[in-house]
């Protein structure tokens, strides 16, 4: 990564540029979740794990494949597919809404009979998932969360500073809130996977904000760090860091964008989901996790050592 080698962007500066696109994209999703809410009555598009629903296992006599099953279940309006060991074994996830168990399983029969013919399949078993299930899977989803945001503000406030810390949460809300809103305007379903990625997202955009908190810390602990315009070392720390924050970022897209064009329409929406976090990640944590550790740091910082950087800054630029 010679290219970056003398990077000088002055990344800092374009924060209220920064700013206005991400309130925009934010703002966006919200309206999208809003939609939702009165169009299909809840703000996601939730999977037959969170709203309750019907499992079927289906063998099949020949090799089949998944998509050739989601024809015969109607195409796009197929529910969830997913492949289950052998090549000729689906699980099939239809929603509650459908209507009862046996009728669920009634229906699924129906159409595959119609489809590929009496005789050429074999219902292995059926299990319900019942609302109550779904919605206790919502609230530990979302616990789950909330306590990766309090654990990451503990452990950056011990290791490096509280300001540290509120910055990180920050920009991670800022990851969660556009990866909610990017669901919500392209309805994609939210299942356990997708829940997955969420927190995955979580776990990288919080590893790449570190990575660049860490060298503001070698840095500002520097001969002469503690004197130096915030503004340049917050510039000058994400351009040292830059380099592997491209090439990490490079390197993961490649996987995913891999996983995306040949995994299938099983994981499509699980890899959707990280490639946008992957992207947002690295955004947050160059536009986003520095520019609102400057603020906390402008707001909540000693007021005689932003006076000494004031006077500093009137002797160079007099």
């Amino acid at each position: 990564m010679r290219l970056f080698d003398q990077a000088g962007y002055t990344f800092i500066e374009w924060r209220r540029s920064a700013y206005v696109f991400s309130v925009a994209v934010i703002s966006s999703g919200i309206i999208g979740m809003l939609y939702n809410t009165f169009a299909i009555g809840s703000w996601q598009n939730y999977g037959v794990d969170f709203t309750g629903g019907s499992l079927i296992q289906v063998q099949f006599h020949e090799p089949i494949t998944a998509a050739e099953l989601r024809e015969a279940l109607g195409g796009s309006q197929a529910p969830p597919i997913t492949r289950f060991g052998e090549d000729d074994e689906f699980v099939i996830r239809a929603s509650l809404g459908a209507g009862e168990d046996d009728a669920i399983r009634s229906q699924v029969e129906g159409q595959l009979a119609s489809a590929m013919g009496d005789g050429m399949f074999d219902v292995v078993r059926t299990e319900m998932v019942g609302p109550k299930i779904g919605g206790e899977l919502q609230q530990k989803a979302s616990l789950a969360i909330l306590f990766s945001f309090m654990l990451t503000l503990v452990y950056l406030a011990i290791r490096f500073e509280l300001r540290f810390g509120m910055a990180a949460v920050i920009a991670t809300i800022h990851d969660l809130l556009v990866t909610l809103g990017f669901l919500a305007l392209f309805r994609i379903e939210i299942a356990l996977p997708t829940v997955a990625a969420i927190l995955t997202i979580v776990g990288y955009s919080l590893n790449d904000t570190i990575v660049v908190f860490d060298r503001v810390r070698e840095n500002l602990n520097a001969r002469g760090g503690r004197r130096m315009d915030p503004i340049v070392l917050l510039n000058r720390s994400i351009n040292e860091t830059l380099p592997r924050t491209v090439l990490t970022s490079s390197t993961t897209l490649a996987v995913l964008f891999a996983l995306l064009f040949v995994g299938g329409a099983v994981i499509r929406d699980f890899t959707l989901v990280l490639i946008l976090g992957v992207v947002v990640g690295t955004y947050s944590s160059i536009f986003v996790a520095s520019p609102a550790l400057l603020e906390i740091q402008n707001r909540l910082g000693d007021k005689s050592s932003r006076r000494g950087k004031d006077k500093n800054r009137a002797a160079v630029t007099g």
